[in-house]
């Protein structure tokens, strides 16, 4: 693979080269070994494409699997459009082929995804094995789009109406390898799966149920394969080298765009309010349950208190593990009342473990009646409110806790 830094495209390309877009100032980002080069024009990402390549997109224009495509495009569109209508084109399709048109590509021979993601933030990561190339080019919005699979639906499609969401992962995927269809199609498979790992990993809330996302609403994908290259591979799962290139390159590039377009990363994710978000848990639901506690109630005091306390790494790693069991009864992997039981285990440890100097009344803190985030929220809230605790960032101090000097 070549990199560029900041090379402008030029109009007097090689006759063999791939058909580069005709758009002033277009930056080439790099070339890849089998000869596709990527180019930066503007708010489009643009893949060009040499003869015999195979494409497998899902675009509305040049989608499917096709053979004679020049070239593939990510293009950002305006966080303020919010349906087709509203496109230059009035329609997805129309709008597709207007932007092929300006970026000095044949629409008939072009296919474009489209993205709220910003096109500078994308992210592009590499494997290879005994002269087969894989690269991942990712743009990555998740904040307000984020979804797990079956969650309930935003629309329903009549007469090619819909709304659009802002965010959208977008991935395509360059092989320099001869791919059948059959194996195109089990690479856009496994490219969707290391997607979805890549949010487990980062516990990114889905918007629109309780569970953790598996990509946004309006995810779309290109692979793209080499006809001409003499390696023919059959085979793009999991147990293949192919699979795991594809895996590898896909789970760090999406890691890597979430960082750059929503600064989401491992680090940032150390919040007990991020892990609480997807069951609707917030701070003004935490002040709700702590004004009703005993202790001096001081809203600025007890806000403050609980953003510090919320990213110690012991509290966060309970969160997660009562937030866990919670999932595991919404899937039927545990009773629910074995599951309250073990949740409620935990947050009778939560005093001790953050080192705190007052006696907690848990016997009326904790109900297993009650619904374990409803517990949980009158036990950390009481503690936030009322403890000194020397085991979150050394000392803490509750909102209501007396002034002392360091022991």
């Amino acid at each position: 693979m070549v990199k560029y830094e900041d090379t402008v495209c030029s109009a007097d390309s090689r006759p063999e080269d791939p058909v580069l877009p005709a758009h002033e100032g277009a930056v080439i980002l790099l070339e890849t070994s089998s000869g596709e080069r990527v180019c930066r024009c503007e708010d489009s990402l643009v893949v060009t494409l040499p003869p015999g390549r195979s494409t497998l997109t899902t675009s509305w224009v040049g989608g499917g699997y096709r053979e004679d495509l020049q070239a593939v495009f990510n293009h950002h569109v305006s966080r303020d459009k919010h349906s087709a209508k509203e496109l230059e084109g009035g329609s997805i399709p129309a709008y597709l082929e207007i932007v092929s048109r300006r970026l000095g590509l044949d629409p008939q021979r072009s296919s474009g995804l489209l993205t709220a993601a910003c096109i500078e933030n994308a992210a592009i990561a590499m494997r290879s094995f005994r002269g087969t190339e894989v690269t991942a080019l990712v743009t990555a919005g998740i904040d307000g789009n984020g979804g797990r699979v079956g969650d309930p639906a935003s629309y329903y499609e009549e007469d090619g109406k819909f709304l659009f969401i802002p965010g959208t992962i977008n991935t395509i995927l360059l092989v320099g390898a001869n791919l059948p269809p059959h194996t195109m199609a089990r690479a856009l498979v496994t490219a969707s799966e290391a997607k979805a790992a890549a949010l487990q990993q980062l516990m990114t809330p889905s918007r629109y149920s309780q569970g953790i996302a598996t990509g946004s609403g309006t995810d779309m994908s290109a692979v793209i394969a080499d006809r001409t290259s003499p390696h023919c591979l059959t085979d793009a799962g999991k147990h293949s080298k192919l699979g795991e290139m594809i895996g590898l390159c896909v789970l760090e590039a999406t890691t890597r765009a979430l960082e750059l377009e929503s600064r989401i990363t491992p680090l940032s994710q150390r919040d007990m309010l991020l892990r609480l978000e997807r069951f609707g848990v917030d701070e003004a639901m935490y002040w709700k349950t702590a004004s009703k506690l005993e202790g001096s109630n001081h809203r600025t005091d007890f806000l403050k208190a609980l953003r510090e306390v919320s990213r110690t790494p012991s509290l966060v790693g309970s969160t997660s593990a009562v937030l866990h069991i919670m999932d595991e009864i919404f899937w039927g992997l545990q009773p629910e009342t074995a599951g309250r039981k073990a949740a409620i285990s935990i947050m009778k440890g939560l005093p001790d473990m953050l080192g705190c100097t007052d006696e907690v009344p848990l016997d009326r803190l904790l109900d297993e009646k009650d619904c374990i985030i409803d517990n949980w929220l009158r036990i950390t809230a009481w503690i936030i409110k009322n403890c000194k605790c020397r085991g979150v960032h050394g000392q803490i101090r509750g909102p209501g806790a007396k002034e002392e000097g360091p022991t």
